[in-house]
């Protein structure tokens, strides 16, 4: 048995995916994108930054991490747990946003696409 390989061009090899790269192209698709990265990137650097500074409180600010609240609940514990709760608040935020704003766009870009 025989191979024989045939030359394909870049156009002819990226065939199949030129309709997502159009979509990708479309100004819809930009501002979806947009539209993502200015909830996407200041939520995850704030949250960062308030994880870095619950660190850097554990590891430098041991007195004041220390100080008992009420009974053996102390700073550290308190600011512990608010880094589970700031994770569902982002979570529930970022659920509602992209509800009212990502969802519809989406739905329209892959309405366009042909796609249901």
């Amino acid at each position: 048995m025989t191979v024989v390989a045939q030359h394909v061009s870049a156009t002819q090899f990226r065939t199949a995916g030129s309709v997502y790269e159009q979509a990708q192209a479309s100004p819809e698709f930009q501002a979806l994108r947009r539209r993502l990265r200015r909830f996407v990137f200041p939520m995850s650097a704030l949250f960062l930054g308030w994880y870095l500074a619950y660190v850097l409180l554990a590891s430098y600010a041991k007195p004041f991490m220390a100080v008992k609240l009420a009974g053996n609940i102390n700073v550290g514990l308190v600011l512990g747990l608010l880094q589970f709760v700031s994770t569902f608040v982002i979570t529930t935020l970022y659920v509602r946003f992209a509800r009212r704003a990502v969802d519809p766009a989406a739905a329209e870009i892959r309405r366009r696409m042909g796609h249901r």
